[in-house]
């Protein structure tokens, strides 16, 4: 593979720490809503590159806890925004970046978390009620309802949550793995449901559920490494959807986890089920 372009780990280091700081740029309006997702994004990334250290704990820390909400023990995506679980999952997870979960209420935070359970099993997002992933298919795959067709990212939800509560007894890891596999197109990508378009980030949805089954051999990661370094801007740094397509946060940060899961040389193990690097996981863990 010598020939094969190479990770531009450090572009993409200046790229997510330049983000952060373009207040006004088209991309930090868009993102403002979910600018707590953004964070864990970006900062999972520098992680992942050995470079947290670019950016100041203490101030990330603190616009975090910004973001938090007492009454109810959920976080919004920006300060001022309402609680969402997705928002109190990333403020979590950029907190065990940093090993400060010790500024948690946590039983206040599970608690919240815990009161947006249904009666059917389900988790609602918020006070709203909008309810995401529960549901298997006759594929092997899961959907947002019954009924539901099967998506990528449903079953990353699915199978992670399966996978912590050790259950993942209850897939059919065959059957599963097959739909997962056949993802990938003929450009080395990967899709996140029959008929699409390959998308860098499934590189990371796809790539973490097959690890979770141990079925990861069933696709060509040589072609999956080649396409996603093929969407990066090699100048300026950032990954893109697809190739020659405009940067994201979000797009870099799911490739870069994509290479992890396949043991790219120089990025840092990533968890399958946490979505954290793994000398995260393993920290929170042995401290119990």
């Amino acid at each position: 593979m010598a020939d094969e372009v190479e990770l531009a780990a450090d572009q993409h280091v200046r790229y997510i720490v330049t983000v952060e700081k373009k207040k006004d740029s088209f991309e930090s309006l868009v993102m403002e809503h979910i600018r707590l997702n953004g964070a864990y994004w970006g900062l999972t990334t520098l992680d992942l590159l050995h470079k947290l250290h670019a950016v100041d704990a203490a101030e990330v820390v603190d616009w975090i806890m910004s973001c938090y909400h007492p009454e109810s023990g959920g976080f919004g995506g920006n300060v001022g925004h309402d609680p969402h679980v997705l928002y109190t999952l990333s403020a979590v997870q950029v907190l065990c970046l940093f090993d400060r979960l010790d500024v948690l209420d946590v039983d206040k935070v599970a608690d919240y978390v815990a009161g947006l359970q249904n009666k059917d099993g389900s988790f609602s997002g918020d006070i709203w009620g909008e309810v995401d992933t529960s549901c298997k298919n006759l594929d092997g795959g899961f959907g947002a309802m019954p009924g539901g067709e099967s998506h990528a990212g449903q079953i990353f939800c699915c199978v992670g949550a399966l996978a912590i509560t050790g259950s993942l007894h209850h897939i059919d890891r065959d059957l599963l793995g097959w739909w997962l596999c056949e993802r990938q197109c003929k450009d080395g990508g990967l899709n996140g449901r029959p008929e699409k378009l390959a998308d860098v980030c499934y590189s990371w949805w796809v790539l973490s559920s097959l690890v979770m089954i141990d079925r990861v051999h069933w696709i060509d990661k040589e072609k999956l490494t080649k396409f996603i370094l093929n969407c990066q801007d090699k100048e300026n740094g950032g990954i893109s959807d697809r190739p020659d397509n405009a940067v994201d946060i979000y797009h870099t940060y799911f490739g870069i986890a994509g290479l992890s899961l396949m043991e790219y040389p120089g990025v840092k193990p990533l968890d399958p089920a946490y979505a954290l690097p793994l000398h995260v996981v393993n920290r929170i863990f042995l401290k119990k």
